[in-house]
């Protein structure tokens, strides 16, 4: 036989592709396999893992068939054929994107295989939806779509009847709605009916239902589920952060309750003013009464614990930050005697001579606490960890 014979009975012979179509990959994403998958053996194997991930993944049914029809073609021995199968598919977000790489794939398919005419298999009707694109590359001469046979007798339907009811009662976050809610409503009814009250009953209806929709709607139960959890697994501070934090509530705590004591004094003792001027002219005495008494003492006694618990959290912790803090506790309490004494000016109950005291002996007692610690942090250097910047800023203060 000559070239040119050769060739020529090369151009009759038909070169025909058995095409199967997944469009929204499937054989990828569960069975993960790359297409094309090209081959009989090489789809068998693709189709049998696909089936193994999912019985009842139509598209292995699919490449099933595929391969029957390779068979069966393969079977009848025709010599101007020349046979092929292979599996592509798009993608599972559907789609351009899907289109778009199924017809990627069947051009690279075309390039190892140049078919003449195109048998295609899919699994249903978005599969067909790619025949346009397929005709359009190569002429389409079969399609066969596969559809799988569901036995229509009374005892599967009474078995598939009794899974989803099954589902339903034994699957706590069916059940909650499919049977807690009409049994609560039931349950409401019957009570209803033994006292004779049933025209409540559609009130006690709409109040079940706008509290189980504003349950489910803000996400109420799961918020408890979340706080239950936390309270669960929840696992205390350490001693020296439960004492800071305790000491900071502590003085707010003095703090509200000085401004309480502080308004009470001012509407006992002060007229309520009736115009802008009245309040403008009553302001100086608002604020001494205000202060004046326990209500300073409570605010001072609140800063000094809310001090007091950060000084013994950074001694335990070996911070330097708490000979400072030391320092602005004394202040702090001497601040008292000065706010006091202000107060009783505003009040005409003192006189500028002990303002002026409490403030020249305020102003020694921080210079002397001031002295004391640069003392203490000299002799007791070993005992805090402190790092250089803290150091040098102590130094420089």
């Amino acid at each position: 036989m000559t070239m040119g014979e050769t060739k020529k009975k090369e151009k009759e012979q038909k070169r025909v592709l058995i095409l199967c179509v997944d469009r929204d990959a499937d054989l990828g994403v569960k069975a993960e396999i790359k297409t094309p998958v090209i081959g009989r053996k090489e789809n068998l194997n693709a189709a049998v893992a696909l089936a193994l991930k999912d019985p009842e993944e139509p598209d292995a049914n699919a490449m099933f068939e595929a391969i029957h029809i390779y068979d069966r073609l393969k079977g009848e021995g025709k010599p101007d054929e020349i046979l092929e199968i292979s599996t592509i598919s798009g993608s599972e977000l559907g789609g351009v994107g899907a289109d778009r790489k199924i017809v990627a794939e069947l051009n690279e398919l075309l390039g190892l295989f140049p078919a003449n005419e195109v048998i295609l298999v899919t699994d249903g009707y978005t599969d067909e939806a790619v025949l346009p694109l397929v005709e359009s590359r190569v002429p389409v001469s079969s399609v066969r779509r596969i559809v799988v046979k569901h036995s229509e007798s009374i005892e599967e339907t009474a078995a598939l009847f009794s899974r989803y009811l099954r589902l339903i009662v034994e699957n706590p976050r069916y059940s909650r709605i499919a049977l807690g809610l009409p049994g609560a409503l039931f349950l409401i009814l019957g009570i209803l009916s033994i006292f004779n009250l049933l025209y409540y009953y559609w009130i006690a209806l709409i109040f079940v239902l706008s509290v189980f929709l504003v349950v489910k709607g803000f996400g109420v139960d799961k918020a408890v589920k979340n706080v239950y959890k936390w309270i669960d697994e929840f696992s205390p501070p350490p001693l020296r952060v439960q004492i800071s934090t305790f000491s900071a509530i502590a003085g707010i705590v003095c703090v509200v309750l000085a401004f309480y004591l502080g308004w009470a004094n001012v509407a006992a003792r002060l007229a309520t003013p009736t115009d802008t001027a009245g309040w403008l002219a009553a302001f100086p005495q608002i604020v001494g009464y205000f202060l004046k008494g326990d209500p300073i003492t409570l605010i001072v006694v609140g800063v000094c614990v809310t001090l007091s618990g950060r000084a013994i959290r950074w001694y335990l912790e070996r911070d330097g930050r708490l000979l400072r803090n030391a320092v602005l506790i004394a202040i702090t309490a001497w601040s008292r005697q000065i706010f006091d004494v202000a107060a009783g000016l505003l009040t005409n109950e003192g006189n500028v001579e002990q303002l002026i005291f409490s403030v020249v002996i305020g102003i020694l007692i921080g210079v002397a606490s001031v002295l004391v610690i640069f003392v203490v942090h000299r002799s007791a250097a070993g005992f805090f960890k402190e790092t250089e910047e803290q150091v040098e800023e102590f130094g420089e203060g």
